[in-house]
Formats: C-alpha cells, sequence, structure tokens
C-alpha cells in the first residue's frame, strides 16, 4: 500500500538509495548496531539532498508509534546533508506528515511529490511576513476587508492552517479572497490555489472577477476546460473536483497530488462539504480558507468545527 501511494506521488519505491537507505548516527542505549540504522524509505531531491524520511509500519499497527523513529532517522539525514527532511511516518491505511521546523505532525491522505516537498523546504527561509506585507487596497480597500486579511494572515504566521471568513453577501468576499491570493503569492505562501464553489455560475463569476483583479496570475475554470498545467489559480465546482482526483492520472501518477494546491479556498462553505464533498476538504493538504455570510452550527453541519474553531468564533466575521 504505501508502494503504490509513493508510486501516485511519482517517486519509485524501489529506486536507488530510496527503500532501506543506511544511516549513521542513531542514539544506541545497549552498544549495539554502532549507531547504525535504515530508514525504510528517502525521498531525494534533485541537488542530492534528503526530501524526506518515511517510517514504515506493519498494516496492524498504529502509525504514530514510529513518529520517534523517522525523528531520529532525519536527525542523522540533515546532520548529513545539511538539510532537514520532511517526516512521514505511516502504515499504509493511514499516513502523517510532520515538518517539525513548522508545523505539528497532521494526518493526510498520500504523499507530496518531488518539486512540492523541495518547495515546502525552500520556503522555510524564503516565505515574507504576511503581517508587515502591504495589502493591494485596488483589489479590497474597506477597513473590514483589510482586517479580515490581516486576521488570515495572523492565523497563518502563527502555524495554523485553517481560517474562517463570515462575511455578509455584497461585502465582497471574492475581492478579499483576491487580495489574499495576491498577498500570499507575493510573499512567497502560495504558488498554486484551488477555488471551490458549488455551482458553475459562481465558479465562472468568481474566474471572471479574479481575471479582473489579478491579471498576472493565470488561471482556469475546470469546470470549463482541462489545461491547468500553467495555472496559478484553478476554479471549480466540489462535483467536477471530485472526479479530478478520481480519475486524472499522468503516468500512474495522480494529477492532482494532495500537496498540489498550497491554498484552497471554500466558497460558500456552510452548504458544500458535507457528506460525499467532504473527501476534498480533507484530501488536500494545504492552507484552508472558507467563505461564507451564513455559517452552520448544527450537530451534522457544523461550519466552525470544520476549521478547528469554538462554537459561533470565526477567524473574523463581519455581518449585517
Amino acid at each position: 500500500y504505501i508502494d503504490l501511494l509513493l508510486k501516485e506521488a511519482g517517486w519509485d519505491a524501489n529506486g536507488h538509495n530510496v527503500s532501506e537507505y543506511p544511516v549513521t548516527g542513531m542514539p544506541t542505549g545497549d552498544g549495539k548496531n554502532n549507531g547504525l540504522g535504515r530508514v525504510d524509505y528517502v525521498l531525494w531531491g534533485d541537488d542530492g539532498k534528503p526530501l524526506a524520511v518515511v517510517e514504515a509500519k506493519r498494516t496492524s499497527r498504529e502509525p504514530r508509534v514510529g513518529q520517534n523513529q523517522a525523528k531520529l532517522y532525519a536527525d542523522c539525514l540533515e546532520k548529513a546533508h545539511q538539510q532537514r527532511p520532511i517526516i512521514f511516518y505511516t502504515n499504509g491505511f493511514e499516513t502523517w506528515i510532520w515538518d517539525d521546523v513548522e508545523y505539528a505532525p497532521r494526518k493526510i491522505y498520500g504523499f507530496y511529490k518531488k518539486d512540492e516537498l523541495a518547495l515546502l523546504i525552500q520556503r522555510r527561509t524564503t516565505r515574507k511576513s504576511l503581517s508587515e506585507s502591504e495589502i493591494n487596497k485596488d483589489i479590497a480597500g474597506r477597513y473590514y476587508q483589510i482586517e479580515a486579511i490581516r486576521s488570515i494572515g495572523k492565523i497563518l504566521e502563527h502555524r495554523g492552517r485553517e481560517s474562517l471568513l463570515v462575511m455578509a453577501t455584497g461585502s465582497g468576499k471574492t475581492r478579499t479572497a483576491a487580495a489574499i491570493v495576491d498577498l500570499l503569492s507575493k510573499c512567497n505562501w502560495a504558488k498554486r490555489i484551488l477555488f471551490l464553489a458549488d455551482r458553475t455560475a459562481l465558479v465562472y463569476q468568481a474566474n471572471t472577477a479574479f481575471t479582473n483583479y489579478l491579471p498576472n496570475l493565470p488561471n482556469v475554470d475546470l469546470t470549463r476546460e482541462k489545461d491547468t498545467i500553467d495555472a496559478r489559480v484553478v476554479f471549480s465546482t466540489y462535483q467536477t473536483m471530485i472526479n479530478q482526483i478520481d480519475n486524472a492520472f499522468d503516468d500512474n501518477q495522480r494529477h492532482f497530488s494532495i500537496g498540489h494546491f498550497d491554498v484552497i479556498i471554500f466558497d460558500e462553505i456552510h452548504r458544500s462539504v458535507y457528506n460525499r464533498y467532504r473527501a476534498i476538504f480533507e484530501y488536500f493538504d494545504g492552507y484552508r480558507i472558507g467563505l461564507t455570510a451564513t455559517p452552520k452550527s448544527e450537530a451534522d453541519r457544523d461550519t466552525y468545527q470544520f476549521f478547528n474553531l469554538e462554537p459561533g468564533i470565526p477567524t473574523y466575521a463581519y455581518e449585517l
């Protein structure tokens, strides 16, 4: 199962130096092995430095028992190659990612591709401050729009990954979203963005608006065309994206891997990701930003719970 997940992300699980890679410098409590160890998988960058380690456990075991072992392997590889790799631990059914330089461990649904891992590591040193960077007020210049954008920036800079904006109809949610994308792009927090809505008309409107607000960011409406190679912003309905995740492959690799998008924006989130479409919310590992005018707080449809927020307390609210 692990080999299949790696293959879908473009890795050759049996390739050179990938499987059972030997390392030195492991702590030894009993004096055996002379500090030698073997990493289940090492995922290498084009520069010969380790991008990630993968600690594999049997399907019958809880994968998190491998967390400390994976960290020790990462320590050895960092010492040998002067680059801290991303840490994965998995039993094939459940996979966790841990960039212990930046974030706490979190559950994911596969592996990142090579270029996506390289970008994660590069951003450790190249990201700019969101709180100090200028917001394009020609896109979103009203005081509450600026406050909403700063609120999301604050969450991200404090290592949060989910935000919810509650903004009244007509207050400029799409403008605010475009200004957020502009800021994250300029500050090197995001390269590819996914904008999801539950109706083709809303997708078309958002795509048209982004084209006007951000003419230098190539975008594509996935409900109308399928070529996303050069697109920085992809617009789609939930139904179309579900089909893409299930069926879009390039040479046996998933076209949209879990790390393909740095940011996923969920428009009208209060009515969209319950039941089947929740799979999209869980599949992509980017920063999640929800937009709604009317959040739900029912037991089986709790918008706040989706974003790990306290009941009734969004990241920012501008209501009627």
